[in-house]
């Protein structure tokens, strides 16, 4: 990522490695970038992408660094992966993770309600996973001593080129022959049942999904790695079909397509899910 950023700085940060967790095989580390001042700043959790198999919290450090001096308070975390960790532990991490900042937020000059969350790629697909089912026993399996009765609930996400199916999106390189990224799902899934378990598209036409007090507008990166339709039904579901978000991906173009939620629309309740993507 280029260290050239369009965000205009407004505050000097504190930048350091703490420890969040301690798993069964060592330290769980995130990197803390928080401005300069008395807050409270907005704060995002910051889940890299690596194709569930790679990376760490320094995938997008200069991106995290120019948030923080914008006045974002940010937590980039490390997670556990394969080979040695497949689903779900890694979003179990993501899940604790969230409510620990959430518990920790008074110290990081923040408040919970202002905790939201930023993935990339296959970190946004665990941060929403997350998000959507805060409260699954099965991501939820962790205990926070400190904080027993929090979730993992968020206000609103930052989802940049999410695996919003990553059933579909297997299905498709393998038809394609992407052999790195049928690696990288078979070392994280043990079975394409789990990818539908595991499926924000799914859990979504399913119904269960929070609620989120924002609307939004959208810019889908079309890559040859995503499935072919865009999952529109991610930005709106329950709301009437026109009011949702149109986007298609093509899958042979890098140029975005633009979408957003039609202005005109109204509503008589808020929307029961939104998603900021990029």
């Amino acid at each position: 990522m280029s260290n050239d950023i369009a965000i205009a700085a407004t505050h000097e940060i504190e930048v350091r490695d703490l420890e969040y967790r301690r798993a069964e095989d060592g330290p769980l580390l995130a990197r803390l970038y928080r401005p300069k001042g008395s807050g409270p700043f907005p704060a995002l959790i910051d889940v890299h992408g690596g194709a569930w198999a790679s990376g760490d919290r320094l995938n997008y450090a200069p991106l995290d660094i120019a948030l923080a001096r914008s006045g974002i308070v940010v937590l980039a975390i490390d997670f556990r992966m394969p080979p040695r960790h497949h689903y779900p532990a890694s979003i179990a991490d993501i899940h604790y993770a969230t409510r620990w900042l959430k518990a920790h937020a008074a110290e990081f000059g923040t408040r919970r309600d202002l905790v939201a969350g930023l993935g990339t790629s296959s970190g946004a697909h665990q941060l929403l996973v997350s998000a959507l089912k805060p409260n699954d026993p099965r991501y939820a399996a962790l205990p926070l001593a400190e904080a027993p009765g929090e979730d993992a609930s968020l206000p609103y996400l930052v989802l940049c080129w999410p695996i919003s199916d990553p059933l579909a999106r297997y299905r498709m390189v393998k038809e394609k022959g992407r052999t790195p990224l049928i690696q990288s799902h078979d070392a994280y899934w043990n079975s394409e049942a789990e990818m539908a378990e595991g499926n924000p598209q799914r859990i979504v036409e399913a119904g269960r999904r929070p609620a989120c007090r924002r609307r939004s507008s959208c810019k889908a990166l079309a890559t040859t790695t995503s499935p072919p339709t865009w999952p529109t039904s991610l930005w709106r579901p329950g709301a009437p079909r026109a009011a949702r978000s149109s986007c298609t991906n093509s899958p042979a173009s890098r140029t975005p397509s633009s979408c957003a939620i039609p202005p005109t629309t109204t509503h008589a309740a808020p929307p029961s899910w939104c998603a900021i993507s990029c």
